[in-house]
């Protein structure tokens, strides 16, 4: 059962039904998307170059939809902006074609049904008829916007910022609170033609000195940070394809500081009321003081009387305690962090951190965020400490703060998602706790699936050798480097490049406990024989139940001269230096260090 149908519920109903295993996926409006659609945040942050599992998926629907990926490239805040309706057809169609699948909307959660630390079920108020309904799973994920299942259950989480003490990361937070990210209620403009005047009724409160500094265009209030966009361009960040604008506008916009996460959902409804009219008094603007008034509510988006989005668009809840904690330094440096969690990876992400305060004068106003390249996140963030039946998805996974203000978006969002579902169908087929499924089996099942573990650039999906690149690249014995860039951060693999042997011992020998002696600069083919002979001896000895693995030299020449043509990774050459995707290749075909050498959930070989 999931339990939201949100970004990351729709994705992991998808993936668990797509594996075979009956799956209800329980939603409290009438739409599938979440903050993608029923939000009106439909334009992707991040991922454009890493079109990995479901996100890739539902990003070639739309490219299908609309013309090609130069037809959704409308605003400047993305490379990908649709309509939101057009998003939750997909979702819907996507979820229609898999018969094992069941949605249930108007369910909106009331509260688990758990035994000690073990969840059974949950119970929902279905509000087309306001009868109370029992549903009982083997295994349950969270997808609800504010993680309301697992703190209904009693599971430990977080809320708010903690403290550089706690945290360890050094970010500038002096004392933990409980403040949580500004979120917005989106709004959707339509251009209805020159000489139409869509302007709607003067809001209550109206004071167009609110959005002072929005743009160049009213910049009055000079202490106030100068805008560096006009009016037009400010739209402009939003457009969506046929003439709409989504109205989602940072700083002296439309976000809003409300902390409805600890309230119950009627007291929440209540309050948003304020985030609406923040909105209504923006359009206003918009249109009264800017002069736009051929912009109007888009009146073909959302099923809802005042034309705004079904949900508001929240960027942070609570965060579970889980088995592991990802945080921003383990980000900044993956490969040489105390942990291994990147070996763990099962969602990738490249956007930069970050996080809206600005309508809240109690937020520290200057977080000392780190430059971070590209990442991926690790399995057990997902994963509840010490209870069973449930998985955590969406933005409620075990991450530090800071960390949130680059796993909430779009894409990681999605593929959490889908490795939740992973997880869950995995645990309910092999009948165990989702604690005790192998990592690496939650990977592969992803790789099988077109989803990427490990977040690398330069060898993408398109690539023959992107199977190796992956799975190679989770054991470390060939690590990337990343590289924080803009808005789209980097981690590359140089799949091209050719390997220094001197280096490859050091990373050899952190890697395995092991002494390497290589002395070349330069790999040949034969150097790589011999190298991988030996690996291939250490995996036997750490596990004895594998000695079957052992290769011989004599028997990896005699593979590698017959099917090194066939594995179309260049010409066959010894004496040419070997490059790091051959490398790569000859060790996932010759001895499969992947399968062989599982992680535990620390990242640490078992």
């Amino acid at each position: 059962m999931v339990i939201g149908g949100g970004a990351s519920g729709v994705a992991a109903g998808l993936q668990a039904g797509r594996l075979g295993v009956k799956t209800i996926i329980a939603e409290p409006t009438t739409w599938l998307g979440g903050m993608i659609t029923a939000a009106g945040v439909s334009a992707f942050d991040g991922n454009h170059n890493l079109p990995s599992g479901i996100f890739g998926e539902f990003r070639n629907k739309l490219y299908q939809v609309y013309g090609g990926a130069n037809k959704v490239a409308t605003g400047w805040v993305s490379n990908t902006l649709f309509e939101p309706h057009i998003g939750d057809s997909i979702f819907k169609k996507l979820v229609a074609e898999v018969p094992t699948i069941q949605v249930l909307f108007e369910y909106q959660f009331l509260k688990v049904v758990k035994e000690k630390n073990k969840l059974l079920g949950a119970i929902f108020i279905n509000k087309k008829n306001n009868k109370t309904v029992a549903i009982y799973a083997k295994q349950t994920i969270d997808a609800t916007e504010l993680g309301d299942v697992f703190a209904n259950a009693g599971v430990p989480y977080d809320l708010g910022m903690e403290s550089s003490e706690v945290s360890g990361e050094n970010v500038g937070v002096l004392a933990t609170n409980d403040i949580v990210q500004d979120l917005t209620y989106v709004a959707i403009l339509k251009d209805y033609g020159i000489g139409k005047d869509c302007t709607i009724v003067k809001p209550k409160g109206y004071n167009p000195e609110e959005f002072d500094g929005s743009c160049t265009d009213y910049y009055l209030t000079k202490t106030r940070k100068a805008p560096n966009v006009d009016a037009k361009k400010m739209l402009d960040y939003g457009k969506l394809p046929n003439q709409k604008y989504m109205i989602n506008w940072p700083g002296y916009g439309n976000d809003i500081y409300l902390n409805l996460v600890k309230s119950d959902e009627n007291s929440r409804q209540k309050e948003l009321v304020k985030a609406k009219e923040q909105t209504k008094r923006f359009v206003y603007f918009i249109q009264h003081q800017l002069g736009f008034k051929n912009l109007g509510f888009a009146d073909d988006e959302f099923p809802t009387n005042d034309y705004l989005p079904l949900i508001p668009y929240y960027r942070e809840g609570r965060r579970v305690k889980g088995i592991v904690r990802f945080n921003i330094k383990q980000i900044a440096e993956p490969f040489s962090d105390a942990l291994h969690l990147n070996r763990t990876g099962i969602a990738v992400g490249d956007y930069p951190i970050d996080h809206h305060h600005k309508k809240n004068a109690n937020a520290p106003q200057h977080l000392d965020f780190y430059p971070v390249p590209s990442f991926n996140i690790p399995l057990g963030a997902l994963i509840p400490s010490s209870f069973n039946g449930l998985i955590i998805a969406e933005k409620g996974i075990s991450v530090s703060n800071i960390v949130n203000g680059t796993t909430r978006l779009q894409p990681c969002v999605l593929l959490i998602g889908q490795a939740a579902g992973t997880l869950a169908a995995l645990a309910i087929k092999e009948n165990k706790n989702a604690i005790d499924v192998s990592v690496r089996s939650v990977q592969n099942s992803l790789l099988k699936s077109g989803a990427y573990i490990m977040p690398y650039i330069d060898v993408p999906i398109s690539n023959p050798h992107f199977l190796s690149a992956q799975r190679i690249g989770a054991t470390d014995i060939l690590k990337g480097k990343g590289v924080p860039h803009n808005w789209a951060n980097q981690t590359f693999f140089y799949p091209d490049s050719t390997i220094n042997g001197i280096l490859l011992a050091k990373d050899l020998e952190a890697t395995f406990k092991h002494a390497f002696h290589i002395q070349k600069e330069l790999l040949l083919i034969n150097d790589a024989i011999n190298i991988i002979v030996e690996i291939s001896t250490i995996i036997a000895k750490s596990h004895p139940e594998k000695n079957g693995y052992i290769i011989s030299k004599e028997s990896l020449q005699k593979l590698v001269s017959k099917e090194w043509n066939y594995w179309n990774i260049g010409d066959f050459n010894e004496e040419k230096a070997l490059t790091r995707i051959q490398f790569a290749k000859l060790l996932d075909e010759a001895i499969h260090p992947f399968e062989r050498m599982d992680v535990d959930y620390n990242g640490f070989f078992k």
